[in-house]
């Protein structure tokens, strides 16, 4: 059991103890050099080799924590900003845990639009949010208006014609048992809607995952930042490789449009004086193409390496 005294000095970093985001944290961290070993049912770890203690909380706990101070910085899923309307600094938006919030109906309803759904029945583990967009629907403001109001956090003040039920888990089958006429839930693949025979008629906001921190912890502690460029490395090392190649000083200049770089490519002088090495950064995405267009202008030993990780 860790102890106040355990914590003292030491930054507090909170993440999804379980869940869609669990796995692909984990990863992050030690792609980032943050070393830990966590013991069975504790969900606290303190760090080896920085001082961070890491704290497992689920991924709403964890937006409340940030928000309140009771941890300086975390990952979880911006909807979980939005719906417990947390207070917190953005630091970095980490490109996985992509999913939507839509409003979902069966797909034998015959409704197509979440104005039909005004004064029925909704469910769904997301009240604030879905409470906030029935109301603004229900004034009659256009569906552009409400989801650019959705993007910011801001808590439910009110009441709605339209009836919403919290249900902390299993929402697709609440129109199933005749709980509802619509469910508000979070769509990745798809799969588990399909499943349920629903479909989807609305996007109220788009999500992923993101390191956060709490607004007055942001500039007290140069560890928040540094913790931000290495996470920040480990992601842009997962888009791009590096290209290395030989080219003939004549083609230089074409070879070079090719691979820019991030900033600029490395070109280094040869024993043969009319050619030349050149490295550079090139999008993963875009590895095929790049390298036939490198032959294509009369680029030599094409050799590609993967990155563990990279600073700006």
């Amino acid at each position: 059991m860790f102890t106040p005294d355990d914590l003292q000095g030491r930054l507090l970093f909170a993440i999804p103890k379980k869940g869609r985001l669990h796995e692909q944290v984990l990863k992050l961290l030690s792609g980032a050099d943050i070393q830990f070993r966590r013991s069975n049912r504790v969900d606290i770890a303190l760090c080896s080799n920085m001082p961070i203690a890491l704290v497992f909380l689920g991924a709403s706990d964890i937006a409340k924590f940030v928000a309140g101070g009771n941890v300086d910085i975390g990952i979880t899923g911006q909807d979980m900003l939005i719906e417990y309307d947390s207070q917190v600094v953005q630091l970095l938006p980490l490109g996985f845990g992509k999913c939507d919030l839509s409003v979902q109906v069966p797909i034998s309803s015959g409704i197509t639009s979440p104005e039909q759904l005004i004064g029925k029945r909704i469910v769904t583990s997301f009240s604030n949010v879905t409470s906030r967009f029935f109301k603004q629907l229900e004034d009659q403001k256009s569906l552009e208006d409400i989801k650019k109001d959705l993007q910011t956090p801001a808590k439910f003040q009110g009441t709605t014609k339209t009836s919403i039920t919290h249900l902390g888990g299993s929402v697709e089958a609440a129109c199933g048992l005749g709980l509802a006429e619509g469910i508000v839930d979070l769509v990745e693949s798809g799969e588990t809607m399909r499943a349920a025979k629903l479909m989807q008629i609305c996007v109220l906001l788009s999500s992923q995952a993101v390191l956060i921190c709490n607004p007055k912890k942001q500039d007290s502690n140069p560890l928040i930042e540094t913790i931000r460029r290495r996470i920040k490395g480990v992601i842009d090392a997962q888009k791009f490789v590096l290209c290395n190649y030989n080219v003939h000083r004549d083609h230089l200049a074409a070879a070079k449009k090719i691979t820019p770089g991030k900033r600029a490519p490395t070109v280094s002088p040869l024993d043969d004086d009319n050619w030349v090495a050149v490295s550079s950064m090139v999008l993963k995405k875009d590895l095929g193409a790049t390298m036939d267009q490198l032959a294509d202008v009369g680029a030599h030993d094409i050799l590609v390496f993967n990155i563990e990780n990279c600073r700006d």
